[in-house]
């Protein structure tokens, strides 16, 4: 058995997320799939590849990693050829390569960045719209950057953490440390880019089910004057959902990156 180490991307619009289900067109299903047909029927192998963590509907990645244990002797690059070649055209391995037996795409995994894209503009072209939040509103640049800054350490994040009790606690992107909130956020930061679209980076050791769409959601509107500038840390104390503000919507959220310890 070798163990393997997938890194994909993908446009998450027409799927149902990431972990499979049956009857409903999800990415880990896609993968499993493709794995399938490239190994042939005839193998006996139905592998079933970990994800570093669940991407909600319509959420999107430009470096997700899955891993997968098969028995079957392939080189990497012709296996990184025959996935792409058997997969839809939303999704594309980037990376195929071969890794210890203890690695483990979600397990080993010791940080996430995720990217939110907001356009600003009065025009948004048909070819970005899905894959941007359209915000029209007047917002302070200088709040939510102070928004930004503030959650930035470690904080129970229950606020902005998804309201429905069976998903509250489960990471919005895999289960780490279920049993808490508390996250911690290496870098949390806006920064405008030319074409209208102002930009969200946030790098922590875990997020919650809808923190990053709930931080954006939030942030917004302190920005817009509806919460007061110093509002950010008293949301993050009351530990409660309905301190916060609203979820922004999936389709301009992107699953960044996922780090790795050396050698992983």
């Amino acid at each position: 058995m070798q163990n393997w180490k997938f890194t994909l991307t993908y446009d998450g619009t027409a799927y149902h997320g990431w972990q499979v289900q049956p009857g409903i067109e999800t990415i880990q299903g896609e993968l499993q799939s493709a794995l399938r047909r490239v190994l042939g029927a005839a193998s006996g192998e139905m592998p079933l590849p970990q994800g570093s963590g669940r991407t909600d509907a319509g959420v999107h990645a430009l470096g997700q990693v899955a891993s997968v244990m098969l028995e079957a002797p392939i080189p990497a690059e012709n296996l990184q050829r025959a996935l792409n070649r058997t997969l839809p055209p939303a999704i594309r391995i980037l990376r195929a390569e071969p890794v210890p037996q203890d690695f483990h795409a979600r397990h080993s995994a010791i940080g996430k960045t995720y990217e939110y894209r907001i356009f600003r503009g009065s025009l948004c072209s048909p070819f970005l719209a899905r894959y941007v939040h359209l915000c029209v509103w007047n917002l302070d640049l200088a709040i939510l950057q102070q928004a930004a800054q503030q959650v930035i350490g470690e904080h129970d994040f229950t606020s902005l953490a998804a309201s429905d009790p069976d998903m509250s606690s489960r990471a919005e992107e895999d289960e780490a440390a279920a049993d808490s909130n508390v996250r911690a956020i290496f870098s949390s930061e806006w920064r405008e880019e030319p074409g209208d679209l102002l930009i969200y980076h946030v790098r922590g050791n875990g997020f919650l089910h809808h923190m990053v769409r709930n931080l954006v959601g939030t942030m917004l509107e302190i920005a817009r004057g509806h919460f007061p500038a110093d509002a950010m840390p008293k949301i993050l104390a009351a530990q409660t959902r309905s301190a916060a503000g609203p979820t922004a919507p999936a389709r301009g959220l992107f699953l960044h990156s996922v780090e790795y310890p050396p050698g992983a």
